[in-house]
């Protein structure tokens, strides 16, 4: 009885060291700012954008209200096709501030009309997003 009593002392032991608290120098320090990196996904932005083959939906990375990265999203376009148009007019967009890339007009890739036309779209519908919250449904409830 003992010998159980003893293990399960020791048990014990063992677990609460392994569940303290870590050295406060491993620790990640958080700053006092928010963060301004924000991710805008288009698809529900622009259900009613679509390519040649339906809808085609990106996400857009926004740090520091600069564009980092346009990342296209799965979709039915033509992979050849998509391809040149992801390859053509993101570049033009990643770097430039939010109000440098919607002041922006781009011109569609010769051969992936649709297909650019709706990436374009997408574009610019996710960057009226850029740095506002999700839409508020509804009016309220008046107090």
């Amino acid at each position: 009885m003992k010998k159980t009593l003893f293990r399960l002392a020791l048990c014990a032991a063992v677990l609460a060291i392994a569940a303290a608290p870590v050295h406060s120098k491993t620790k990640k320090k958080t700053s006092a700012k928010p963060a301004t990196s924000q991710v805008i996904y288009t698809g529900d932005l622009a259900k009613k954008v679509y390519g040649y083959n339906g809808p085609t939906p990106l996400n857009i990375h926004i740090e520091g209200g600069r564009i980092t990265r346009i990342e296209a999203l799965p979709n039915n376009e033509t992979p050849q096709y998509f391809k040149r148009v992801t390859a053509k007019i993101f570049p033009l967009y990643e770097g430039k501030t939010v109000a440098e890339a919607k002041k922006m007009h781009v011109d569609a890739v010769s051969g992936a009309t649709y297909s650019s036309e709706a990436v374009i779209k997408n574009i610019q519908m996710g960057l009226e997003q850029a740095g506002t919250t999700a839409p508020k449904k509804g009016k309220g409830k008046k107090k």
